[in-house]
């Protein structure tokens, strides 16, 4: 048996899978703390999601292919760094899912095609609202299709405020 069907089958018999989208957000690591802390209490597992986004420069198709090849790197080296963080604080390596596509149609896509059990997303602490993830998901059209409680993280919580929630 693979690796990855071992995590299927850990996925399948655990009741509880914790999905935390990466990106280069300050907030994202606070939606990540509070995933890891709530895995570790509660039995659960923690999946990362990491969406590469179409490149904008399409003009010479070589200059695209190579953007998206340093974006795949990126991405890889971003979730590798922490998958080690979240074994670290949790005793299991997560679930990693790395997709290419628009980020709020990949996201539906891991949540219809895997069996996660809470999405966590941290808001953005800047005055300009959430972020763009969380606006996108909590529009009347997206949120009514959710199959799972979103779990919202105040990127104002010291990890201190995150340990004594979780």
């Amino acid at each position: 048996m693979n690796s990855n069907q071992d995590d299927r089958e850990l996925l399948s018999s655990n009741n509880r899978t914790f999905l935390v989208v990466v990106d280069d957000s300050d907030e994202m690591t606070k939606a990540l703390r509070y995933a890891c802390r709530r895995a570790q209490h509660t039995g659960g597992r923690v999946a990362l999601l990491s969406v590469i986004e179409p490149a904008e420069f399409q003009h010479w198709m070589a200059v695209g292919d190579l953007m998206q090849e340093e974006a795949r790197e990126n991405a890889e080296s971003r979730i590798n760094d922490l998958a080690g963080y979240v074994h670290e604080q949790t005793g299991f390596m997560p679930l990693l899912f790395i997709r290419e596509g628009r980020i709020k149609d990949e996201l539906l896509s891991v949540l219809e095609e895997e069996q996660i059990s809470i999405l966590v997303l941290a808001a953005s602490a800047n005055n300009e609202g959430p972020g763009p993830l969380i606006t996108a998901l909590t529009k009347s059209d997206v949120v009514g299709q959710l199959r799972l409680p979103l779990t919202i993280v105040p990127a104002a919580l010291s990890d201190a405020d995150i340990d004594a929630l979780s």
